[in-house]
This record gives structure tokens, sequence and C-alpha cells, in this order.
């Protein structure tokens, strides 16, 4: 397939806010693409050469751009500059100098001779790189049609945006098989153990239905994480599951830690890092899939001491302090997500794991196993491994809310934020959200006293003093899973100060669009002066939920929604992808437990 070929398929997807057109448009685009560049064109489409975890980053600023385009066309860099305050968009100002210059000369280029380009332009490094990007982009504009320079250029800024998400991709694989949604589950499960959206792509065009069912763990490719709903008090939780187990809720970030000891490293083993030997080897991911390997060489060490050849295994990572031997908060914790000083750091701020799951050893994959099982395998893992920095964390069994919500106070009072509630005959449910795993966080008297995680959605401009910040509040929603899509919660002027309004409007305006994105509902009362692509996920504390007719989080037709009665900013969670911020059916809970304990009181 010929790059101008994707183009207008991209320029058709962007004119739709419609997310069964757009499944229907990229079915279309999977069913005439070949084996061998499917997964090539997943990855384009979602704005980057490879999943996430591999670490394939650009790192082209908006002003380098500028110059690329300014030496591709011939032109001065000041005449672009000034093109993008007009338009705003760069690929749109590289297209307009393309249909100007007329640069364009021989056939088009096909899909896999744009992408070789593009890896090339990432993984150039080194002395006078920044030269050779250049001219390396520059020579790729040249022989791109207007159309396609103006896609090609919004890639390696990191803006194309094209406003679908991976589950849409899933949706028109199904249809590409099946001609509906019925292959939609068993694409989602290999999809959620192999984190690869091109890798599932290929294997459904290469080998259909048998190869995507028979899809399992690979240690060294992270698993999408699982994780929990919420519900307002012991009592629903124990009525919800029943006997259940519990585990303090450590406010650190989650680390999943694969770990392959093997003396010859196999076929889609864990690649060397620099300077790695070939001996056991480990590889650490985050929440959203970043390899954090190289930033925890403590964690490393001590899991490079567990017995088993080939161990996935996830735990909560937090700062330790071992003279008052006392754990640390998050924005102390989150110090330790660095490139650089990283030694001097491990050694002023150590790090304990607790290990919570079990989901991969020496052979067998336990994410099918229930949560019981799993946890006496884990346990028996953990008799052997005698360390101080991956733990077992602490679990009981509980059958009645008053036993729970005693358990549930003295975490508190520990100092950490809660409890993780688990269901004992649950499978792993990776990449879901639902009640095999429920959190119960500090909540008094019927008011909101937790924290609530949103995503940005837009800004508004600033009067008096904050006009000269340009910016005077946010918008902020939550995330409709059912939909997927973001639906408003909350409009923000307070909490900042001079400094973090400035800040705020740095960091929207590195994801401002020109129109509003498609996984976006709001109403046309809260439109805000700038569109910000749903990226950036903030920390938000208010007063209560209320109701409110302008809102959309679970409107329905003419009933209001759910808002944050005097939301204010609290920080920033760069741990957390969009999908991962607080749900509806989350706010949904915490309201209906507001609402009874208003009525009690």
């Amino acid at each position: 397939m010929q790059i101008q070929q994707l183009s207008s398929y991209f320029e058709r997807i962007e004119r739709t806010s419609l997310r069964n057109e757009i499944t229907s448009l990229l079915s279309d685009l999977f069913s005439r693409a070949s084996a061998d560049e499917i997964d090539k064109i997943c990855y384009l489409t979602m704005g980057r050469l490879a999943p996430p975890y591999v670490g394939i980053n650009f790192n082209i600023a908006d002003k380098t751009m500028m110059k690329m385009i300014a030496f591709a066309y011939g032109v001065k860099e000041e005449e672009v500059k000034r093109a993008f305050s007009q338009k705003g968009d760069l690929g749109e100002v590289a297209e307009f100098y393309a249909r100007k210059k007329h640069t364009k000369k021989g056939p088009s280029l096909s899909i896999k001779e744009v992408y070789s380009s593009l890896y090339e332009l990432a993984t150039t490094s080194g002395t006078g790189s920044q030269d050779t990007k250049i001219k390396k982009i520059s020579s790729l504009m040249k022989r791109l049609d207007p159309l396609s320079v103006r896609f090609v250029t919004r890639i390696p800024v990191g803006k194309l945006r094209l406003g679908f998400s991976d589950m849409t991709i899933l949706d028109s694989l199904s249809w590409m098989v099946k001609r509906d949604k019925s292959f939609r589950k068993p694409l989602e499960h290999a999809y959620n153990i192999s984190s690869d959206i091109g890798k599932i792509a290929s294997v459904c065009k290469k080998k259909g239905e048998k190869g995507i069912r028979t899809m399992g763990i690979e240690v060294g490719i992270p698993i999408r994480t699982a994780a929990a709903e919420r519900l307002p008090s012991a009592a629903a939780i124990v009525k919800k599951l029943g006997t259940c187990a519990a585990e303090p809720k450590y406010d650190g970030f989650r680390v999943q830690i694969h770990i392959d000891s093997r003396k010859k490293i196999e076929r889609g083993g864990l690649p060397l890092f620099p300077g790695e030997t070939s001996s056991t080897r480990v590889r650490i991911y985050s929440r959203n899939l970043e390899n954090t390997t190289l930033m925890f060489p403590e964690i490393v060490r001590a899991a490079q001491h567990l017995p088993g050849k080939k161990i996935v295994i996830e735990g909560e990572a937090i700062a330790f302090n071992p003279e008052t031997e006392e754990f640390l908060p998050f924005q102390e914790t989150a110090q330790r997500k660095r490139k650089y000083g990283i030694d001097q750091k491990a050694k002023d701020l150590p790090l304990k794991v607790f290990l919570f799951d079990l989901l991969y050893l020496d052979g067998t994959s336990y994410i099918d196993t229930p949560y019981s099982q799993r946890r006496k395998k884990l346990e028996t893992l953990m008799n052997h491994s005698d360390q101080d920095t991956l733990l077992l964390a602490t679990k009981q069994i509980f059958q009645d809310a008053k036993s729970l919500e005693s358990f549930f106070q003295v975490t508190v009072a520990q100092g950490l934020e809660g409890i993780m509630v688990k269901k004992l005959d649950a499978p792993y449910q990776a990449g879901s959200r639902n009640f095999n795993w429920v959190k119960l966080k500090r909540e008094e008297k019927g008011e909101l006293e937790d924290t609530i995680d949103c995503v940005v959605l837009g800004y508004y401009y600033g009067r008096g003093k904050r006009a000269s910040f340009g910016i005077g509040a946010f918008l902020a929603g939550v995330y409709n899973k059912e939909k997927d899509v973001f639906q408003t919660i909350a409009k923000i002027g307070t909490g900042l100060s001079d400094e973090e309004w400035k800040k705020m409007k740095n960091l929207c305006d590195e994801r401002k669009v020109s129109q509003k994105p498609a996984r976006v509902e709001v109403k046309k009362e809260l439109t805000p002066h700038v569109w910000v692509y749903p990226e950036r996920v903030v920390v938000i504390r208010a007063d209560e939920i209320t109701r409110s007719p302008v809102h959309t989080a679970g409107a329905k037709e003419e009933k209001a929604g759910l808002a944050l009665r005097f939301p204010r900013l609290m920080g920033y969670r760069e741990d957390k992808s969009p999908e991962d911020a607080t749900t509806l059916s989350e706010i949904k809970s915490l309201y209906a437990h507001q609402t009874q304990a208003k009525v009690r009181a």
C-alpha cells in the first residue's frame, strides 16, 4: 500500500467524530493492507513506530520541526514560525509549503518505505544527530505528496491524534475477520497479554482466529495491568464480594517485574541493555507499560535472587526512609522516576516493593488461576527469598464488614491510603477494571475526602491578572469505560499559584488541538477556548459530588450529569494513562455513598 492511500484514510478519519464510522474506515483499511505492513499501519495510526514498552521516541520539538520544514522547502525559519502561529498545526504548515513548492517527484512511497525512514529518524543519535535528522526528514518530505506531508509531519512531534483508541482498532480487526464485533473479546485478551497492537493485527492477518486464540504470555513483554473498581464502604464490599482477601493499598507506583535467568535466551526473550551481561535478566514496567528498568537498580538486584528461571510478578514500589523506618508519600516516591542521578537517588530514597500477584512462573501462566491459588504460589516463591527489597504484601481473609472495616482503619492509621480487597476465586483480568478487585480509600461523613484522577480536556482564557497567563480555568473529565469516551465533571479555576497556572498552560499547549477530540463528550455551555487532547491526568480534590445540568459525566438525555463541587488541583499523575483515570462507575459509587450518608445524618 502507498502512503498516499493511508493518508487519504487519515483525512477521512480526521473529518468524523463518529466512532462507528471510524471503525468502518479502519476495518476497510486493514482489509486492504498486506500481512507484512498491517503492523506498521497500526503503529502509524497511533502516531508511533512500536508499542510503548519498546521506548522508541523521536524527541523532536516543534522548534526543531520548524527548522526541518524550512530546510525542506527552502524558506526562512521565521516565515515558518509565522505560518505556525497562524495555523497552529505544523502538519498544515508543511502541507502548505509542499503544495506551494511542488517538490514531489516520482511515484508515491510505500508505507514500509515511509516507516523505515521515520524509524531511521527516531533512532539517529550522537554528535551531529540533529543536522542528520533535519536532512533525513527534509528528504522524506520532498518525496511525499502534500496530503501525506501533513500527516507524516505530525508524527515526529507527537501530534497525529486521529481521535480513537487502541480499543477502536480491536473493533476494526474484529470487523475485518468476522464482519461484526463478535471476535473483539479474543482480540482484547490477546492484546492485554501482549501490549502490542501491531503484533495483534499481524497475527490476525497471517494466522486468523486460531493464531489470536493461541497467543500466550512472553516473559519480557509487559502484560496490561488489572485495575480496581471502587466501593464506598466495607459493608458494600462484603455484600458485593462475600468472603474476600484484603491487602494494604500502598501509595506508590505499580511495577511489573519480568525475570528470565536462562543461560541461553530464546528468540523473543529479554533484549540486552548496553553493558548488560547474559546472566539473569530483569525488566521492570510501569502501569502505563513504560520500561523503567534502569531507574530501579535495587529492584533489579533483588529480582535476580528470586528462585525460578522465568517469572512475572507484580507489586507496588514505595520510597522508604531507613532512619525513621517510615514510608514516604507518593510525591517523594515519584522522584525515583528519573533518567539521571539514579544511583545517588537510590541511596537517598531506597524502595520497598510489596508483591501482591504472580502472573507467570517457569512455563505456566497463572492469569486464569483464581486469586487464592496465585497468592499461595507467590507465598511459596517468596518463602525461598531472604531479602528486604522485595516483600510479600500483607494479606488477611475477611467474612464480615466489621472486621474488614477494622483492618481498613488500622491501615489508614499507618499512613497508607486505604486497602485493596480481592475476590478469592477471580482470575487476573489483564487490562480490565472490574469488581474482582475493589479499593477502599479514605472517606468520612459523606464528604468527598478522596481525590479524583481526572483528564484535562481544554482550557479557558483568563481575565484580570490571569489574562497575562492566557489561562484562567481548565476543563476536566472522567473516563466512561463502556463508551470509551471522556465526560466532563469539573471546570477548575482554583488551587493553582501563578507559576502553576503558567505550567498548566504550557502542558495544555503541548497537547492542544484545533477541534473537539472525537472521544470527548461536552455540552456547548462548557466549550473551552482551547481544546486539549485527552492525555494529561491530574489529581483533583473537591468538597462533594453534585448534580449538574452542564456536565456530561453520567448524563442521560435531559437528566443532569455529575460534577465536583469546589474542585481544586492537587497534582499530576505522570504514571497514569488517560484510561487509568477515575471511571464514571467509580464516581457514581462515590455519589451514591455520599447521598446515603447525608440521609443517615
